[in-house]
């Protein structure tokens, strides 16, 4: 493949994806490879994404498990599931041979548990599969889940010499060397070495003279999220896992941490927006309504209380009709509120930029809050005054208005405070949630503080 064709973004066509599946149904096999050669495994996943499942394995298994490994792991998970399904055991014992431990416990995970001991005993190199093992005896959710086993160590004993020797070894069997770590003769951490020390020092310096003590690491059961904020806050593109004694176990390189940023951005997006399983576009009506209903319950139930409260006011409604017809508005306005509360500190939340105690935020929300409704409640009350003529009412409403704001700004920050305080995920709070709440809420407000200033 020319430079200048790697170059060029990828692009899957109509025609493209029409060439691959008349070279499949006419098994061009000779063809369809010399094709599939020009582009990245990536692109390759994305093209079989496009091709039913019959199509999608006749390419797999034509292609080397070289390329098809890395396939596999980029290709959508529904697919890969189907084509895992198709493959036997020894054939995908093959395809994990090929990539990084961490790569390979995600496609294991992925089988049914009877199957994953079939394939692990089907893989040929001892090393691989135990330490594939060891991988998979880790908590998920933790660096040791996470982590992969190649990296790159020397001893703090080895001269440089040795050490250029040993490190072309290692490098082998790495796909790409972030770091170089330097551990002790019982595997304990002590530094990394630097590229330029190394190649700038004398062939009978000991390492123990030239490497970095200074090395970032994290522990084996370190929360991957925690892993995540280590990796961005000293802009790191890989980093070491060690066990309670410091011994070196594996690394963490930043494709794994853009994949769980990514994960978890889609979970908190579906949290945010009332659904509370991990579901797709192309999953079950089942499995979508199981991940849907809960939070549509919810605002049903917030619904009928709106009504309850309501209709409790209807005495008010009587005599000052028109509160009825901007309650729509102080619902709403509440709501909005909320949630915008709400998001702002999830987001500093998971960036760990919210610092302070709960009270110095709720007390700067109630300050923000304040300010906002005073400025919308003013321009209400001359709407009302002048449409409606009836100060008292606009007053009323108003008032009404930045009471709302007010509290509705301290329940969306105080939410999502008080359940990451008790190890919920808070973006819960930026959904239907927050916005059910304090539309009751609001709505109960509204009408008591107008029934209180119109003495109805």
């Amino acid at each position: 493949m020319s430079e200048e064709t790697e170059n060029i973004q990828f692009e899957l066509t109509d025609e493209l994806l029409g060439q691959v599946k008349l070279l499949v149904e006419g098994q061009k096999n000779k063809d369809l490879k010399e094709l599939l050669d020009e582009f990245h495994y990536a692109d390759i996943a994305e093209i079989l994404d496009e091709l039913n499942l019959e199509q999608a394995i006749y390419v797999i298994k034509l292609l080397d498990s070289e390329t098809t490994s890395d396939i596999l792991t980029e290709l959508d998970e529904d697919i890969r599931e189907k084509v895992l399904k198709n493959l036997s055991d020894k054939e995908i014992a093959e395809e994990v041979e090929e990539l990084d431990t961490d790569d390979a416990v995600d496609i294991i995970q992925e089988l049914p548990e009877e199957r994953q001991q079939e394939v692990i005993e089907q893989i040929e190199d001892e090393e691989h599969k135990e330490e594939i093992k060891e991988l998979l005896t880790y908590e998920d959710g933790t660096a040791g889940a996470l982590m992969a086993k190649e990296l790159v160590k020397v001893y703090e004993t080895w001269t440089v010499a040795g050490c250029l020797r040993k490190i072309r070894a290692q490098a082998e069997e790495v796909t790409r060397v972030h770091s170089i770590y330097v551990v002790t003769k019982e595997e304990k951490l002590i530094g990394r070495l630097s590229l330029k020390n190394l190649i700038t020092a004398k062939n009978e310096q000991k390492i123990a003279d030239i490497y970095i003590s200074n090395v970032d690491y994290v522990t084996v059961d370190e929360e991957d999220e925690e892993v995540a904020k280590v990796m961005a806050k000293y802009d790191l593109e890989a980093i070491p896992v060690v066990d309670e004694n410091k011994k070196l176990l594996g690394r963490i390189t930043i494709d794994d941490i853009v994949d769980l940023l990514k994960e978890e951005a889609e979970k908190d997006y579906q949290l945010a927006a009332g659904i509370t399983q991990d579901v797709d576009s192309d999953d079950s009506i089942l499995e979508l309504t199981r991940a849907r209903l809960p939070w549509l319950f919810l605002g049903l139930i917030g619904g009928i209380g709106a009504f309850i409260i309501m209709e409790g006011f209807q005495e008010s409604f009587n005599h000052y009709k028109v509160l009825f017809f901007f309650t729509p508005l102080i619902a709403a306005m509440a709501g909005n509120v909320g949630v915008q509360s709400s998001a702002i500190i999830v987001q500093g939340l998971a960036n760990d930029d919210v610092k302070g105690s709960i009270n110095s935020r709720l007390f700067k929300e109630m300050l923000l809050a304040a300010l906002n409704g005073l400025i919308l409640a003013f321009f209400l009350f001359l709407f009302v005054w002048v449409t409606k003529g009836e100060v008292n009412t606009a007053f009323a409403i108003s008032v009404s208005l930045v009471a709302v704001i007010i509290v509705a700004g301290l329940i969306g920050t105080f939410v999502p405070l008080f359940l990451d305080k008790r190890g919920i995920d808070p973006a819960i709070a930026t959904g239907p949630f927050i916005t059910t709440s304090n539309d009751i809420l609001g709505i109960l407000l509204y009408f008591w503080i107008a029934k209180l200033i119109l003495g109805i």
